[in-house]
């Protein structure tokens, strides 16, 4: 496995990952924040490869200098294989180059799942962004 920065020819296989690996609601509601994320800045923008085939991306984002970890998806074949662990641990060390103050966790009900993810690699309820509606990510412009 290979985690690498998102390229421009990975649109399609990222749509399609999110599109198998998220919930109809969750893909609707992350679509529109990958497109502001890609079009601010794609290095927070991480995807696991194996083989040639995205397995795995992670959409980060810095919003007032705090890092947060917008919205993880791994394809449903290839989970609880360390993919989504190593996807956190390069956005962590991007958000830390990039001398975030605080990094957060999206909080929404989409994040659920990896709660267990962010907890076992130290994230406590601290670091759980409950609000985090306000994310200039999520604001249509």
């Amino acid at each position: 496995m290979h985690i690498r920065s998102f390229q421009l020819s990975d649109v399609n296989p990222v749509t399609e990952l999110m599109q198998i690996a998220l919930s109809e609601e969750c893909y609707k509601e992350t679509v529109g924040a990958f497109a502001r994320q890609l079009s601010w800045d794609s290095g927070l923008i991480v995807v696991a490869e194996e083989e040639e085939e995205i397995v795995g991306t992670l959409i980060g984002t810095i919003d007032h200098n705090h890092g947060c970890y917008y919205r993880i998806a791994i394809h449903p074949d290839r989970r609880r294989m360390g993919i989504g662990k190593s996807l956190v641990e390069v956005m962590e060390q991007r958000f830390q180059q990039r001398k975030v103050s605080r990094i957060w966790v999206a909080g929404d009900k989409h994040n659920n799942a990896a709660m267990p993810l962010y907890k076992a690699m130290g994230y406590g309820a601290s670091q759980i962004l409950e609000t985090f509606q306000k994310l200039s990510i999520l604001a249509p412009h």
